[in-house]
Order: structure tokens, then C-alpha cells, then sequence
């Protein structure tokens, strides 16, 4: 008897951006293994090149695009290139902890132009050219911080993944007659790169640990398999939701 697997990629296309490291490369890899084609974008061309050689099932010709999603020329560059997409995921994204007396408008221009605007600008031209096809599912990678939750000289980047949480809700509207499902996870602390650039002491590292109920943070490819749920069949009831994958630490506040 063959038994269903609800949570088969097969015979999907699926974009991810950020797909050189972190959660965008663990999603990459994931989603290649139940069977979907991927199309790999990210900025760095040597680390999504090494993303797509650790894919599964390279039978199914994956590809990858180096591009700056800041670049209105680029992004259609891309737009023009790629496959038709059962699913998005708008994953790339940075921070830089900025106390409230060093906020700048440079920086506060980079972290939007990536967190917010990348995002919703590439979805923008991938419909408007019809590159997602109706029945598709578009996942942001969000946060707790700008949603459920705020922390100390993180202002900016916790408003730029409101916003993208906001717009990622009125999308799921606006897209729902297509049946095109919109969510987002928002991820507690997790071990990637992101969170290792000189701005926080392992002190200060170790005692957020602490504060999480199940005693460790999250690993990229546990949020990548919850990316797997919203873009697979098991979650076409499922359109409109901020998923919060937090190994308990909102529990504790």
C-alpha cells in the first residue's frame, strides 16, 4: 500500500533567497530532499554555488543566481530568468544593533532595503510576471523581535520584520482568490552567523541560552523543516499566520 507523505515537495519549484548560509541554505537543502526543484539566489556566488552541490537529487537540474536584491535592475534580471515557482521563500535578510542614539538613516536604509523592501519587491515582480502560479505558497522568514517580542538596541531590526509581517498578512489576503497561501516564521535565537559579528560578548551570548525553557537555541534546519509544513499540501489550509518557532523563550517573559 503506498502511503500519502503530505509534506512532499515533488513536482514543486522553489525559490529561496539567502540561500548561502544559515536557514535559506539548511531550507535549500531540506526542500531538495522531499523532491523539489530549487533555484538557488543569494549575493555570494561562491557560497550559493556550495549550496547547490550539497543539494539532493541533482537530477532535477537546481539552480542558483547571484544577486543584490537591492537592485531594482537586478531583481528583473532575476524575475526574467527564473522558472515558474510553487514557492517563495524570502529568507535573506541582516541586523546590526543600533541603540536608539546611533540610529542612522544609512543604516537604517540597508536593514529595510534587505529585510523589507527586497522582499516584497521581488514578490511584486514574480506576480506581476506570473511567475507564481496559483495553488503556490510565499514564506517570510520574520522574528519574535517586532512581533511577539523586543530586545535592547534591536529597534531597527525588529521594525523592519513587523513590517514584513504586516505586509505578509494583507498579502495572504489579497492573494487568497488565486489560492496562493502568504506566512511567515518568526524564529527565536538561532545558531547562524547572523548572530556572531562582534556586537555581543559570549557573556551576554551564554545568558540569553539560559533563558530559553528547553536550555539551547534553535538550528537552522529546525526552522527550514517549519518552512517545509507552510509550503507543502500538509498546510494548504493554512494562510495568513506569523509561526513562532522559539524553543519556549517566549514562555518565560
Amino acid at each position: 500500500m503506498t502511503i500519502e507523505n503530505p509534506y512532499s515537495l515533488e513536482g514543486k519549484t522553489v525559490l529561496v533567497t539567502g540561500a548561502g548560509s544559515g536557514i535559506g541554505r539548511a531550507t535549500s537543502i531540506e526542500c531538495s530532499k522531499l523532491g523539489a526543484t530549487m533555484v538557488l539566489v543569494d549575493i555570494n556566488p561562491d557560497s550559493v554555488k556550495e549550496t547547490q552541490d550539497m543539494l539532493a537529487n541533482q537530477e532535477l537540474n537546481h539552480q542558483h543566481f547571484v544577486c543584490d536584491l537591492t537592485d531594482d535592475a537586478a531583481l528583473d534580471n532575476l524575475v526574467s530568468q527564473v522558472p515558474t515557482l510553487n514557492g517563495l521563500v524570502n529568507n535573506a535578510g541582516i541586523n546590526k544593533l543600533l541603540p536608539p542614539n546611533f540610529i542612522n538613516r544609512e543604516d537604517i536604509d540597508k536593514i529595510f532595503s534587505i529585510n523589507t523592501f527586497a522582499p516584497i519587491f521581488l514578490t511584486q515582480k514574480l506576480l506581476r510576471k506570473k511567475k507564481i502560479v496559483p495553488g503556490a505558497s510565499i514564506v517570510f522568514t520574520a522574528a519574535l523581535n517586532g512581533v511577539y517580542s523586543s530586545s535592547p538596541a534591536n529597534s531597527m531590526y525588529s521594525a523592519s520584520k513587523g513590517a514584513i509581517n504586516g505586509f505578509m498578512k494583507n498579502l495572504a489576503l489579497d492573494l487568497a482568490a488565486k489560492k496562493i497561501r502568504c506566512n511567515s516564521v518568526n524564529p527565536g535565537m538561532i545558531e547562524t552567523d547572523i548572530m556572531r559579528q562582534g556586537a555581543v560578548s559570549e557573556e551576554e551570548l551564554e545568558a540569553n541560552r539560559k533563558k530559553f525553557p528547553l536550555g539551547r537555541w534553535g538550528k537552522p534546519v529546525e526552522i527550514a523543516r517549519a518552512i517545509i509544513y507552510l509550503l507543502s499540501d500538509a498546510a494548504e489550509w493554512v494562510t495568513g499566520t506569523a509561526l513562532v518557532i522559539d524553543g519556549g523563550v517566549l514562555l518565560a517573559r
